[in-house]
């Protein structure tokens, strides 16, 4: 039992759900390392939304808006963190819900689809074929999906995909709290922040952005200014650390 008061309270029970989601076998156990090196970054903006952070959030919602197949890959981390986050943004933003797995087994794709379908996400259903160019499972994906998409967004990406998707000419949202990764710096758009904080601003902005609004934004988008600000807020965070 975590008490209220503690006060890393909401850090202990994102952990304790993911230790929980991988003893079921949605998260895999490499994915909790992952979750512990985006945690460390955290604590380097200070654990909030950051301005330019909130900044790639309104872009992100207009390049969605302005696709014409959008697509939100799902891994397991995402389905065990957001699954409950993401059924709103769906219907903001009109995109299609796709999990795509670097460890990927039938069971676990069972699982995880099982998991965002209790909470009211439509999955794309379809037997998924080896059509990335890459040599993992991650190739594997569906036709009508991401391997169709114009747009898509991968949380907590690995960087290889990220920059097979690109050679491919889509743009690629990722949300990625390093912003020295391969996937933050291979992205079309990066946003340095908690999926649980980025998805709800997301969706937030999907439903009140106009259509030239979203269109303006979308055109505008300059990513290395995204990072070299994260990179800065990181540095800030750092030395106020060790005032």
């Amino acid at each position: 039992m975590i008490p209220p008061d503690h006060p890393r309270y909401r850090s202990l029970l994102v952990r304790e759900r993911l230790a929980r989601y991988a003893a079921e076998g949605i998260v895999s156990l490499e994915g909790l390392t992952a979750h512990g090196r985006g945690e460390a970054f955290d604590y380097l903006i200070g654990e909030k939304t950051t301005e330019s952070a909130l900044i790639a959030e309104k872009t992100a919602a207009a390049l969605l808006l302005c696709a014409k197949n959008p697509v939100i890959s799902v891994n397991g981390n995402t389905a065990a963190l957001a699954a409950n986050l993401l059924p709103a943004l769906q219907e903001n933003s009109r995109a299609k819900v796709e999990v795509n797995l670097f460890h990927r087994t039938d069971e676990r794709m069972r699982k995880i689809t099982r998991l965002l379908r209790d909470q009211g996400v439509r999955v794309e259903e379809g037997t998924a074929e080896r059509l990335l160019p890459l040599s993992h499972d991650r190739a594997f994906c569906q036709r009508g999906g991401i391997f169709d998409a114009d747009v898509v967004l991968v949380p907590l990406e690995d960087g290889d995909r990220c920059q097979a998707l690109r050679g491919m000419g889509k743009t690629v949202i990722t949300i990625d709290l390093n912003p020295l990764s391969r996937t933050a710096r291979s992205a079309s758009l990066t946003i340095v922040d908690e999926l649980t904080r980025a998805l709800p601003n997301i969706t937030t902005y999907c439903s009140s952005l106009t259509r030239d609004e979203a269109v303006m934004l979308a055109g505008s988008l300059e990513n290395e200014w995204f990072l070299a600000d994260a990179r800065e807020e990181m540095k800030r965070g750092l030395s106020h650390a060790l005032d």
